[in-house]
Order: structure tokens, then C-alpha cells, then sequence
């Protein structure tokens, strides 16, 4: 995997990504990723690499109630491992991250599950995840993002980002400044990301979250389209001078992205800054359990709770997370 990323980064010249990659296994793990070629003479170097055991070791453990009222209980690093619901496999040192897929739960009670945030916080960089299976199911609401400290005063950045049974990625980002920060549904800006934009104002509170979204339109972005790729990679390239875009990533080039936040247009460096990264599955909550009813999922959010089967294959399998500066 390190000569995968270095192959990876010889090609770089890039400024913000955002994406996933479900390539051919055996030539590149890399698929979707997006970016912009701004920085032509910048050459990324890797800062930090988090596989296997790094997760538990380096990343805390969540253990509060969930900030977007999902029906979880989130595990501390010794409840987590003690019930199979964080380790490491042994065969590939890949990480895995589950909800509780065994336990009786009561509808509408709350299931257990684990949130992951990394120790070190960044200001901007290359943020590659490679992953091969995502949480799947009614009900769940998995994400991979990054978050700066007094939400939203410094930003969140979503990479991975979707609920219930959502077919494509969501890509969003929020800020909470008087700088302004959009996104463009058309002009020279809008030709540079693959996705569609679901909202053009990033500008964020605690009671209009939504933010500057962008949908995209591959299938094997999200869910069990990516689970039945076989996985792939998801890059971030954030960079303050250009903006941030989410594209697809091959071994030899970089695609057009999915998404792009042109510096143009949103003011970078006030919106976002010192993001830890978060890997994290909540059920139901502000966003499953409001979309629920409109997703084709059986009975209610609450109801589904108590299914412990629906769980199986809520679970993170991560090979690795790298930043690079």
C-alpha cells in the first residue's frame, strides 16, 4: 500500500479532493478522489499514516451522546474491543469499526456503536482513506469528515456521507463565519466537478445545517454500491489557495473531481482550520430518521432499531488513512 501511495502522489498537483476509487484490486486501489491541478509545481509528502492498531492507539474514542441525536451509544476503546466492535484483522491489518449487530435493543432505544477522532488536527493537506466495505442498512448514517473546534465557527468538511439506502455519495461542507463561502450551480466553476450541487451557500447553524452539498452521481460512491466494488479510496485535497474538490483517483492521473469549492468563491482559510478527522456510524437521528420514511425502508427508524440483524454489515473495513503535506 506505501508503494501504491507513492505511485499516487508522483502524479499529484493537485489543490482540494474530496472522492472514491473502486478500481481493479490487483492494478490500483485508488478510484474516487477529486481535484484541481492548481498547484502544478507542489509534490505531496506523506505526514501521517494510520493503519491497523494506529486506529485504536492514536484516534480517541468518542463517548458522549450523540450531537445529531442518533439512537447510539457510543463505545470508550476498552467497551469497544471487549465487544467486538472495534479490532484488528490479523489477515490484512485492516481495521474494523462496527455497530453491535447481536444485542436486544428496545424500538426507538439505542444500539451500541463506535466514533473514531483522530488526536492531531490539520489546516489543510491531502486526506486519503482506503476502505473496503462501508456501513450499509436502513436506518444507518455512516461519514467519514473533518471538524474544526466551536462547530461550526471552523468548519466541517464531509467526505463520505450518506444514510439509509442512498445509492451516491454526499459531499458537503459547512462553515460558520461572516466570510462568505459558496458554491457555484453553473458558470466556469461548475464545469470542474462531475457531481450535483444540492445547496450553494456553505453557511451553517445549529437549526439550518444543510451547507453546500454536493450529490455525486456514481453508484459505486456510496453504500452497497461501494461494498459490491469492492471498496476504494476517497481522497480530500484541501488546499487554502485554490478551494476543495472531491473527484475519482486512478494510479496513473486524477480525474475530473465530483466536486470542487473553488477559493474563488469561499473564503478557505477563515472557514476552516485545526480539523480533526472523524470516522463514525449513528443510527437514525437528525438525518436517517428524517429521511426514513422517503427512503423505502419498512416500518419506522425507531422500529428498525430493535432489528438486530439489519446491522451485519453496518461496519467500517479500513486499510488505511494518510495525510499529506
Amino acid at each position: 500500500m506505501h508503494t501504491l501511495s507513492k505511485l499516487f502522489l508522483a502524479a499529484l498537483s493537485l489543490t482540494t479532493l474530496v472522492g472514491a476509487h473502486h478500481p481493479s484490486r490487483a492494478h490500483s486501489r485508488h478510484r474516487r478522489t477529486a481535484g484541481r491541478r492548481q498547484s502544478p509545481n507542489k509534490i505531496y509528502k506523506i505526514q501521517d499514516f494510520y493503519q491497523g492498531e494506529d486506529f485504536i492507539n492514536d484516534w480517541d474514542f468518542f463517548t458522549g451522546s450523540d450531537p445529531t441525536s442518533g439512537n447510539v451509544n457510543y463505545q470508550s476503546k476498552s467497551e469497544a474491543q471487549s465487544k467486538g466492535l472495534a479490532y484488528v484483522n490479523d489477515c490484512d491489518n485492516s481495521t474494523v469499526l462496527a455497530v453491535d449487530s447481536t444485542s436486544a435493543v428496545a424500538p426507538g432505544g439505542n444500539r451500541d456503536s463506535v466514533r473514531l477522532t483522530s488526536q492531531k488536527s490539520y489546516n489543510g493537506g491531502l486526506f486519503v482513506i482506503d476502505a473496503s466495505n462501508m456501513p450499509v442498512g436502513c436506518s444507518t448514517w455512516p461519514s467519514f469528515w473533518t471538524v474544526g473546534p466551536n462547530w461550526p465557527t471552523a468548519g466541517e468538511i464531509d467526505i463520505i456521507e450518506g444514510v439509509n439506502n442512498q445509492a451516491t455519495n454526499q459531499m458537503t461542507l459547512h462553515s460558520g463565519t461572516s466570510q462568505s463561502c459558496t458554491i457555484a450551480k453553473s458558470g466556469v466553476s461548475a464545469d470542474l466537478f462531475t457531481g450535483q450541487v444540492l445547496g450553494t451557500d456553505c453557511f451553517s447553524t445549529g437549526n439550518a445545517d444543510a451547507g453546500c452539498g454536493v450529490e455525486d452521481t456514481d453508484t459505486s460512491s456510496f453504500g452497497y454500491g461501494f461494498n459490491n466494488a469492492g471498496g476504494g479510496v476517497f481522497a480530500l485535497l484541501w488546499d487554502n489557495s485554490s478551494g476543495m474538490s472531491r473527484k475519482h483517483l486512478t494510479l496513473l492521473h486524477w480525474s475530473t473531481p465530483a466536486g470542487f469549492w473553488s477559493a474563488q468563491s469561499c473564503d478557505i482559510s477563515a472557514n476552516f482550520y485545526d480539523h480533526q478527522m472523524v470516522i463514525d456510524t449513528t443510527i437514525c437521528g437528525n438525518w436517517a430518521g428524517g429521511a426514513y420514511s422517503q427512503s423505502g425502508c419498512p416500518g419506522t427508524c425507531s422500529e428498525m432499531v430493535a432489528n438486530a440483524s439489519n446491522y451485519a454489515d453496518a461496519q467500517w473495513v479500513i486499510n488505511y488513512v494518510a495525510v499529506y503535506q
